[in-house]
């Protein structure tokens, strides 16, 4: 397990008396897949994003660590005592070991394009060492097949190819790190013990973590719901900002308290 820093969190944008949102990134990408988000979350919340190990500004991480890692990791790294949390794959898989492990601090989850599990060991393992040998830049094309949905690079080219350069400048051990975090990831059986109020959204085009993986999360914890995103893969915060900001926005409003 990593004894050091795990993740880094950007500075918070937006009033500074608004409640706080912390975003989480996919493998792969870094605070990039947010960026056209934020703007439209920024007038009314005060909106933070963090960066895995190895990835964009994260920190070089030569340890193993866990999914409940990283979700310590973020949970360390928040200054408010409560806020709400989005993330995307390994990004929402962390939202639910936030949910599991620090539920008390929450408001509510986003779990998007992820789910209680994501994909098998054997399948990490070898990715893992596909970037630990051949780096990531191997994975490029791979990464893009999975990534977007069908007219996604052609609609917004330059985003798309500025998260593929994220991806060849990861950290190659940083990455082969996640996906190890992968392997070991399965809250199935827990997902009782969660009851901050979780949205499980999917893009349509996504076949890494398609329908079944929102829905199992929704039925699975206390107070689920579920949500399609439309023309999106697995990366719908970047093919899709104006879509998820309005989906976002309607959950974080529906949570409880005067400050969701």
């Amino acid at each position: 397990m990593s004894t050091g820093p795990l993740v880094t969190l950007t500075a918070p944008v937006g009033p500074a008396d608004a409640p706080l949102v912390v975003l989480g990134p996919s493998l792969g990408t870094s605070t990039i897949l947010w960026e056209d988000v934020v703007p439209l979350l920024a007038d009314d919340y005060r909106v933070a994003a963090w960066d895995l190990p190895g990835h964009g500004a994260g920190p070089l991480v030569r340890e193993a660590f866990t999914v409940a890692d990283l979700a310590d990791a973020v949970a360390a790294a928040v200054a408010d005592d409560t806020f709400s949390y989005a993330g995307v794959s390994l990004g929402g898989a962390t939202g639910l070991e936030l949910a599991r492990r620090h539920g008390g601090r929450l408001r509510g989850v986003a779990v998007v394009a992820s789910g209680a599990v994501l994909g098998d060991p054997g399948s990490w393992a070898e990715r893992a060492a596909q970037a630990r040998t051949q780096s990531t830049s191997s994975l490029i094309v791979g990464s893009a097949q999975r990534w977007f949905a069908p007219a996604s690079m052609a609609r917004r080219p330059a985003l798309s190819g500025r998260l593929l350069h994220a991806l060849q400048d990861a950290d190659d051990e940083g990455y082969a790190r996640c996906c190890d975090a992968l392997a070991a990831f399965d809250v199935r059986a827990t997902l009782g013990e969660i009851t901050v109020p979780v949205l499980a959204a999917w893009g349509a085009f996504d076949a890494v973590a398609p329908e079944a993986t929102s829905v199992e999360i929704a039925a699975g914890v206390a107070d689920g719901r579920v949500a399609r995103i439309d023309d999106a893969g697995h990366l719908p915060p970047a093919e899709q900002p104006e879509a998820v900001a309005v989906l976002l926005r309607s959950f974080f409003a529906s949570l409880p308290g005067k400050d969701a």
